[in-house]
């Protein structure tokens, strides 16, 4: 069998292979001839390709490229100049890949793999002594013991898989710039657009100052100004949202020139003026120092007009806020008002004080109705989605919350250069970036952000070795297509080497055979594409749409693939023909004025009804965690992650404040764990058949599963406090077997510690906080989030009725608001009850070897040791709650104590230090009386 290709197809594809792999300089040596092909004479030519008339036109096109080659190479050498040199060097580093992906060096992960493995070998021993031998006196100790250890050790193990192929990734920002920008005044960019959205809900909660920067970290990122648009959503509908953005554009056209004149990192005026570092460093324009002060009282004008628009808003008048124009504002009734969009910056007015262009900014709040489900941030994500796609429609988004300024300029860059790559961007539908907090404390140890950026870079580079890492939401560059639920683009195999020695029957078995194959394949295939929402289906729908035309509602539609398109995407023809278009493409139709019209009616609360929006479109539905769930459904379409962690941070979000704070964050996280785990979306059972990978699903499965882990670690608190109260503990007298499994288990949780932090780059400091908050959270807010989602399945109620931080209202009109909000406070009973009665239990314990003598001792050592554990995993939450800024609630203290008197006067009535015998102890003396 032959393979033939015409002269054009052969002459493209030998160029492309020449410019992606021959550099220019190879060209200069002398071609090293290859070792000729025994023939057999007695076959025919055709046999071997020499014969074909493909060979003969790939022979002479070959021959006729070589000679141009050495004819233009002759000619440069004779004639060549420095700047040739360069022309010649930046075209090569233009067909260089834009990132590249490291593993971790083989020294550092073998030993521990290897540790991983022995340390799995010593667990299996260690669980055959503890079942077969357990405690008489204490079984049900025991018994609890082992369940929670057994639980552990599996937890522990889901962990592992996916650090076991670790990654890291390079970027190169100058190659991409020599591939899609050109040098010179007028050249246009051909780098991406970009749509970033802000959210924000209560202004009264959420800093409009912080928005501000935020938004000023946005409009001056170092990318073309034409290709990027900022759209803030004001779900809460607030006029100080909207009063702030105004004066925030305003002061955009002073700050945007001067971070582009002077390349000042971070592009936050807050972060930067905060800043206490050398700003002179590498500055050597004469006029930085007396424009920085400028700017900084610039800044301090327009703090001050914050505050005044602040303080005017916190008495809002008994008739509603009113426009400049006279008229009511139409989000003076918080839950029932239509929708509202606003350009503030664009093409026909957006320029800075040097004329320059500036990014658009377009604030948008959704219609919100007390009859519909708005579906909290999520819902406002995907109408931020549609809007953007009928105003800008660049081919991808960027995620960002109130406060989450960026904190490096060149970010966007940075993810371009994986969203563009050319071999490896097509199949990426997120780019997720690192996860880095704002320290405002003074003491590092005080702040409730706990370091745990470190070990959440440790899980993604693992997982970015499997698919890709998980959406965090924040901070994150998505593809547009891959949110409208679109299946990732199948790999072209290429083409196989065949041979026409082969007989006929052999070629006829063998097509036989891969028929066989084809046809299962095939199967497999259609069942695949059922599974995922008919999403290749709509895709093949679009490329046969030319044009859709607006049509009134009374007209009928005439295609049947409108039809689908209408219930997937909504009725919205302009919407679905942004869909259709290619990267960078926005639709055309009309003025800005109609294009304004139909956003608003895409953001109006009935359009999502009877369509796949939170279901297989946009941001999904269902989950307090929406972007957990939104890129696992992405993962299940097949499509592949990135996690880029650059040198210099590219986001900065405000750590937790306080105690409420951080332990709030950590209870949403839980809660939606347990809200999908509890669903369809189940990673056990959904999206089999598609493109999610083993190891990948077991990471999510994992995931979902840790808020179950608070149980076992809530009674294994509880054993240390009760095995002294009741003077028993859970394991027998070892012997020297015994003592050297507990021994080598020990070594090996040790070393495999020590062996992590090594090729991950983690202190000491970091791993010991991360394992105590792992301990608080658990036992705090991770269990009454599995509580609170089990109530849900029980009892049918939405969690999204329980208000967090960011999301309370002003005028409290939501029904069993107070009902089902969960205080902070009632975190804290748990874990202050357990210290509580931890520190009674060893008071206790060292009182009881004290009256029983020296040989209670070796036994109250192994307690004492179990139960200070405890103790000290704790102790962050003690050192919180007694600081001078976050006072314990008297609530805390009043159940803590309640609880922990309970159980030790019940210990009292149980097992009291005297020995149990209703009359006089007789025993014999030994001595002979007679």
């Amino acid at each position: 069998m032959h393979v033939t290709m015409s002269p054009e197809d052969d002459e493209t594809s030998q160029e492309h292979h020449h410019s992606a792999l021959v550099p220019s300089y190879v060209m200069s040596k002398e071609m090293i001839g290859l070792q000729s092909r025994a023939m057999d004479p007695s076959k025919d030519l055709a046999a071997y390709g020499y014969g074909s008339v493909a060979w003969k036109e790939r022979m002479e096109l070959w021959k006729q490229r070589q000679q141009r080659l050495e004819e233009s190479h002759n000619h440069h050498q004779n004639h060549a100049s420095p700047d040739d040199d360069t022309e010649f060097s930046l075209m090569d580093e233009a067909r260089q890949p834009l990132s590249r992906k490291m593993g971790i060096p083989s020294s550092k992960m073998n030993p521990y793999r290897m540790m991983i493995i022995i340390r799995v070998v010593v667990v299996a021993f260690y669980f055959h002594y503890r079942v077969t031998h357990p405690v008489e006196n204490a079984y049900a100790l025991w018994l609890v013991s082992v369940i929670c250890e057994v639980w552990f050790t599996l937890a522990w193990i889901l962990h592992q898989f996916p650090k076991w192929f670790p990654v890291q990734r390079e970027t190169y920002l100058d190659r991409l710039s020599l591939r899609f920008e050109k040098e010179g005044e007028g050249s246009e960019s051909e780098l991406s657009a970009i749509d970033i959205f802000v959210s924000t809900v209560d202004p009264q909660k959420e800093a409009p100052l912080v928005t501000a920067n935020t938004v000023l970290s946005v409009l001056a990122v170092d990318y073309p100004a034409d290709k990027v648009s900022c759209y803030v959503s004001d779900d809460g509908a607030a006029m100080l949202t909207f009063e702030a953005l105004s004066e925030t554009s305003e002061f955009a056209k002073k700050w945007v020139p001067f971070c582009n004149k002077f390349n000042v990192e971070p592009r936050a005026p807050e972060s930067y003026f905060a800043e206490k570092i050398n700003y002179l460093q590498d500055k050597v324009h004469p006029s930085f120092v007396k424009e920085r002060r400028a700017m900084k009282r610039e800044y301090e004008e327009f703090r001050v007009r914050m505050n005044c628009l602040v303080a005017k808003a916190g008495k809002v008048p008994e008739e509603g806020w009113t426009m400049q124009d006279g008229t009511p504002w139409p989000g003076n009734t918080i839950h029932d008002h239509p929708g509202m969009i606003q350009v503030f910056l664009g093409k026909s007015g957006g320029h800075d004080k040097d004329g320059n262009e500036l990014p658009r900014l377009i604030y948008v709040s959704r219609e919100k109705r007390p009859t519909f489900n708005h579906h909290t941030k999520a819902g406002a994500l995907n109408s931020l989605v549609r809007v953007s796609a009928v105003l800008s429609n660049a081919p991808f988004v960027l995620n960002l919350d109130y406060d989450n300024y960026i904190n490096n300029s060149k970010a966007i860059r940075e993810a371009m250069c994986f969203m563009m790559d050319p071999l490896l961007g097509q199949r990426v539908c997120f780019v997720q970036f690192s996860h880095r907090f704002t320290n405002n404390h003074a003491n590092d140890d005080d702040s409730y952000h706990n370091q745990t950026a470190a070990f959440t870079d440790v899980k993604m580079k693992g997982l970015d070795g499997i698919q890709g890492p998980t959406c965090i939401g924040v901070g994150c560059v998505l593809r547009r297509q891959a949110l409208y639920g679109y299946d990732a683009p199948r790999r072209k195999k290429g083409p196989r080497r065949t041979c026409n020695c082969w007989s006929k029957c052999c070629g006829c078995c063998g097509w036989c055979c891969m028929g066989k194959k084809k046809k299962k394949k095939c199967n497999k295939e259609s069942s695949h594409r059922k599974v995922h929402s008919e999403a290749s289906i709509h895709q093949s729908a679009l490329n046969s749409i030319q044009h859709v035309t607006p049509r009134t509602e009374g007209e009928i539609s005439g295609p049947i693939t409108e039809e689908k398109l209408a219930k997937k995407f909504g009725r919205s023809p302009i919407f679905i023909a942004s869909t259709q278009l290619g990267d960078g493409e926005a639709v055309k139709h009309g003025s800005l004025a109609s294009l304004l019209t139909e956003a608003i009616h895409v953001i109006s609360c009935g359009y999502e009804e009877k369509t796949e929006w939170g279901k297989e479109i946009g941001w999904i539905y269902g989950s307090v965690t929406e972007d957990i769930l939104t890129g696992f459904k992405m993962h299940c379409h097949g499509w592949k992650s990135i996690y880029c962690i650059p040198e210099r941070a590219a986001f900065r979000v405000l750590g937790p404040r306080n105690l409420a704070n951080y332990m709030q964050q950590v209870f949403e996280s839980a809660l939606g764990s347990i809200e999908i785990f509890m669903s369809k979306h189940c990673p056990l059972w959904h999206g089999y058949g598609g493109g999610l990978k083993w190891l990948e699903r077991i990471s999510y499965v994992n995931s979902m599963l840790s808020p179950f882990t608070s149980i076992p670690l809530l009674a294994y608190c509880t054993l240390p406090a009760v095995c002294l109260l009741t003077d028993k503990f859970i394991v027998p007298q070892l012997s020297s077997i015994a003592g050297m499994w507990f021994l080598s288990l020990f070594i090996c949780i040790f070393t495999t510690s020590i062996l992590e932090m090594r090729w991950s780059r983690v202190t000491i400091h970091e791993w010991w906080r991360n394992q105590q908050f792992w301990v608080m959270g658990g036992i705090s807010a991770h269990l009454f989030a599995l509580f609170i989602g089990l109530f849900k399945v029980l009892v049918g109620v939405n969690t999204n009725m329980i208000l967090t931080k960011t999301t309370i209202t002003r005028d409290n009109d939501h029904d069993h608001s107070e009902l089902f909000a969960i205080k902070w406070t009632t975190f804290l009973i748990v874990p202050t009850t357990l210290m509580m009665l931890n520190i009674i239990a060893i008071v206790a314990g060292v009182s009881h070897a004290i009256n029983n003598g020296f040989e209670s001792w070796g036994l109250l050592f192994g307690k004492l040791l179990f139960s200070l554990w405890v103790i000290l995993h704790l102790y962050p939450l003690l050192r919180g709650m007694m600081h001078n800024n976050n006072r314990t609630p008297t609530i805390v203290l009043v159940w803590s104590i309640l609880l922990a008197s309970f159980f030790s006067v019940l210990w009292v009535k149980i097992d009291p230090f005297l020995p149990k015998s209703n009359g006089p102890i007789l025993e014999e003396c030994g001595l002979d009386c007679s």
